[in-house]
């Protein structure tokens, strides 16, 4: 019997609309934020608040043989961990993963919209197809993970085929860098037993036309780089000429590490060579998708990409070291700017490093660059607080890469499609290192103009019930393809 896509296709649609929407709008309301952004998570009960609201819906679901727990530890964010056996007794198993913590809300967002209010419209894409909408903190990034892992077992079940055994790992910590999950996955390494395939639901997609597969994403490296010449602000009619200013010395100490003018990396380290394939994937990609890639982007009027050819962009994107200033400290308001030589000025640093490349490693080299023979024997210092390892997916088996092309065909008309993300997943590089011969299916809905961490976040809502059924296509074509079918 061979697994039926439409049917599979209504069947996420139902669930979608019965249940999985309204669950996800509960989770949008919810201020809660990533560890590293709120000390206090582990104590104010949001994050339960969103914990209890994905446990209940999974325990009301009905699944054959399903268990459900929440692992905990002290001083830890908390892990859901769900397990359902396989349909007949097999050990082969698929570990789902997504992720329900958030990332602060940046502001402002459009009118009418705010990032804790769920809002749903029916709307255009980015190509002026007609869709649905729904915008709000976190909904697309990624609570829906959960639900679609098991609405996708159970049309799997529906179409009374089998399946493997399916263990689901949401965690809470992962827009902090997954820091706690190596604690529970060694916790859990026993009962996840030998896994051959991940599936990860946290990724993005290049167009809302076909399903893509992510074959690597950026590694990370953040900190703070504090520059401090004086031990109080002094009035800068009699400071200024005599004190060096705190933010003159770090433009000099940054252009050690960028150039100013091209954004290029100037430390060697952060380099790798680009492998074949991911350069014929990226050739692919752009041949697909051409300026789209371009035009994703909110350009103010005039402003341009920094080339014109946009491979060297896609790969600028997902293969080279970026660096971005994402906060700036030390400095007050317009409105509350005196006439003050300040004592020192803070740059929040995140760069995104190759998917081969070594985070802990490029850290140090950043940190003696940054600190080293500082001008005028400043105060300077750089303390990297976030690391994520970047990951190169390894090639795919030919019932995987199969399955792929079959269900983008059945969904959505079109062959499926590979591309590079510039985000960064820990959690995968970690599974990597666990099992080394595990096959990886990386897919998300991020798609253009989704825009995740940002204003007007929205989760495209037909392709993300596009999305659910292709994953129980997967769920079946891989109990077909290690049970030894024809």
């Amino acid at each position: 019997m061979s697994f039926d896509y439409k049917a599979a296709h209504e069947f996420a649609v139902k669930e979608w609309n019965d249940t999985i929407q309204e669950r996800i709008c509960e989770i949008v309301r919810i201020p809660s934020q990533s560890p590293l952004f709120d000390p206090e998570c582990l104590t104010n009960g949001l994050q339960e608040k969103v914990l209890d609201i994905a446990l209940k819906w999974i325990e009301q679901q009905g699944v054959k043989g399903l268990t459900v727990r929440v692992e905990t530890a002290e001083g830890r964010t908390p892990l859901l961990f769900i397990d359902i056996p396989s349909t007949d007794g097999t050990d082969k198993t698929v570990i789902v993963y997504s992720h329900l913590d958030k990332q602060p809300p940046m502001l402002p967002w459009a009118e009418g919209l705010d990032p804790y209010t769920p809002v749903i419209r029916a709307s255009t894409d980015h190509k002026g197809n007609a869709c649905t909408k729904l915008y709000g903190r976190a909904g697309a990034d990624d609570s829906y993970g959960v639900f679609a892992t098991i609405s996708a077992v159970k049309a799997v079940q529906a179409q009374g085929l089998p399946h493997g055994r399916v263990v689901g790992l949401i965690e809470f910590c992962e827009e902090s860098g997954s820091f706690d999950l190596p604690h529970y996955l060694n916790k859990l390494k026993p009962e996840l037993g030998n896994p051959d395939l991940l599936i990860c639901l946290d990724s993005g997609c290049g167009d809302f036309e076909r399903l893509w597969m992510t074959t690597s994403l950026r590694g990370m490296a953040a900190g703070v780089l504090t520059v401090q010449v004086s031990t109080e602000g002094v009035h800068s009619g009699m400071g200024s000429g005599i004190i060096p200013s705190s933010f003159r010395i770090a433009r000099q100490l940054l252009d050690r590490i960028e150039d100013a003018k091209t954004g290029e990396i100037l430390v060697p380290s952060l380099y790798v060579e680009i492998p074949q394939d991911q350069l014929d994937y990226a050739k692919s990609t752009v041949q697909i998708l051409g300026d789209e890639i371009v035009q994703a982007y909110p350009f103010v009027d005039g402003c341009k990409p920094i080339s014109d050819n946009v491979l060297e962009l896609y790969l600028n994107r997902s293969w080279r070291p970026t660096l971005s200033y994402t906060g700036i400290g030390d400095i007050p308001s317009l409105q509350a700017a005196g006439n003050v030589l300040r004592p020192k000025t803070s740059f929040n640093l995140s760069f995104r490093l190759p998917p081969t490349a070594n985070a802990t490693d490029i850290a140090t080299d950043l940190k003696k660059t940054l600190e080293e023979n500082p001008p005028y024997g400043a105060k300077v210092t750089f303390e990297c607080n976030k690391f994520a390892k970047g990951f190169y997916c390894p090639p795919f088996e030919s019932w995987l890469s199969q399955t792929f092309n079959e269900s983008s065909q059945a969904l959505w008309s079109k062959e499926a499609a590979f591309e590079s993300c510039g985000g960064s997943i820990p959690f995968l590089n970690i599974l990597q290192e666990m099992f080394p011969s595990i096959q990886f299916c990386v897919a998300g809905i991020l798609g253009p103009h989704t825009n995740a961490h940002g204003p007007n976040e929205f989760l495209h809502v037909e392709y993300t019930q596009n999305l659910m059924a292709a994953v129980a296509g997967i769920f079946a074509a891989h109990h077909k393809a290690k049970a030894g079918e024809q």
